[in-house]
């Protein structure tokens, strides 16, 4: 049995859902309603934070959602994703570490990289060798954080917010 403040990583099933989706939408307009304009907040969130989006990702048989619980609350999760890898990622085996998010009230708390290191493990034992993300370029913050585990800006893509074109950074690592 898990002490009452001792972190809980574990995968996320379909009963989880309505939990993932909870945090999901949490910590991501935690993370960006402060800059950008609440419509292309709201013409993103009603897409991509919807309980169907969400039963279809978990579904997936080529996505994995890590939920991070601390005294039985969830206040972080990730999401891994086999998918094609991009020109600048040069090793192909790699992974996508397409969200990882931690509840504002718990950062500094070393969750973020707790679970950064578990989905470092599940890649490992899958036969990655890299893991990729894409990161805003105007949020230092999450840059700071990838650079200190090691992964490197290696190109950039275009991310949609309503109708707001930005630019992510693909950022690499080896594992």
């Amino acid at each position: 049995m898990n002490e009452p403040n001792e972190l809980l990583i574990r995968p996320a099933v379909a009963a989880d859902v309505e939990t993932l989706l909870a945090v999901a939408t949490r910590t991501f307009y935690d993370a960006f309603a402060a800059t950008n304009t609440p419509a292309n907040m709201q013409a993103y969130m009603s897409t991509a934070f919807t309980l169907e989006q969400f039963q279809q990702e978990l579904a997936d048989p080529d996505s994995t959602f890590l939920l991070a619980e601390l005294a039985g609350s969830v206040v972080g999760y990730a999401k891994l994703i086999h998918s094609a890898v991009p020109e600048c990622v040069t090793e192909p085996s790699a992974i996508e570490l397409s969200r990882i998010y931690i509840d504002q009230t718990v950062l500094g708390a070393g969750i973020g990289p707790a679970l950064l290191q578990y989905c470092f493990a599940l890649a490992r034992q899958a036969g990655h060798r890299a893991m990729f993300l894409g990161v805003w370029e105007h949020n230092p913050r999450a840059q700071a954080f990838y650079r200190k585990w090691g992964f490197e800006r290696v190109g950039e893509h275009l991310f949609q917010m309503g109708d707001d074109p930005q630019t992510d950074w693909w950022m690499m690592r080896l594992l």
